[in-house]
């Protein structure tokens, strides 16, 4: 990033008024943020069909994924059945590495659940996990009938409610509605360069990479593999 441009230098007077307009923009993306949050408690949901999952206990029906808990989230995990670790989906490796224990910990907090659904074998998107070394329960749907009601190629998020044995479908998201998943992206775009991203709307002499997402690879692997092994992709 040597040489690239910067933002203009002002005086601290010019900084704090220019500072507080913006303030006043955030201000309103919050108020607009809740007013769609509000408008999400307001959907109606719709029943889902008996469905049963596999996980580290074997098959399981979805109400059970819910660990006794009335909510559910689940991200769906894009799996490329046989391939290697390192060939696996960056995007959703991205989304992981915030779920921790922690996270889930306070989400039971308000009666929610988190877990991962992924159409790979079980044995593989195990394997995959414990790799990463994830905590998180992970579930297949590879043996589903309709693989598509319960995972449909990955990347999206959903949110379930339990009534007993009965569980209703009551929101999903996909592309870029994840990024709630992603402290990261939230994270960069507090700083000068943003995301680094082609598609954002930077200043002239922006450091920028053409294709989305590219730097979520590194030397052959996504990058959060690289905290788990020191080994080079071949």
């Amino acid at each position: 990033m040597k040489d690239c441009a910067t933002p203009r230098i002002v005086d601290a007077e010019q900084w704090e008024r220019e500072r507080a307009e913006l303030l006043a923009r955030e201000k309103a993306h919050t108020r607009a943020g809740d007013a769609l949050a509000a408008a999400r408690r307001r959907l109606p949901m719709k029943r889902m069909p008996p469905l049963a999952v596999v996980g580290a206990r074997g098959p399981v029906d979805l109400h059970e994924v819910f660990e006794g808990r009335r909510m559910l989230l689940v991200y769906h995990f894009m799996w490329k059945a046989g391939a290697s670790h390192d060939k696996q989906c960056p995007g959703c490796t991205h989304t992981q590495v915030a779920m921790d224990a922690v996270v889930r910990a306070y989400l039971a907090e308000r009666d929610v659940t988190y877990a991962v659904f992924s159409a790979g074998p079980w044995a593989e998107i195990a394997a995959y996990r414990d790799f990463m070394g994830w905590t998180v329960p992970w579930y297949s749907t590879a043996d589903c009938q309709d693989a598509r009601i319960a995972t449909r190629d990955g990347g999206d998020l959903r949110c379930y409610l339990r009534a007993g044995n009965d569980v209703y479908l009551t929101y999903e998201t996909t592309a870029r509605g994840v990024e709630a998943m992603l402290p990261t992206l939230q994270l960069l775009d507090l700083t000068p360069y943003g995301r680094q991203e082609a598609w954002e709307d930077s200043p002239p002499g922006w450091p920028q990479q053409d294709t989305a997402s590219a730097w979520w690879w590194r030397a052959g692997r996504p990058v959060a593999q690289w905290t788990r092994t020191d080994d080079a992709v071949k």
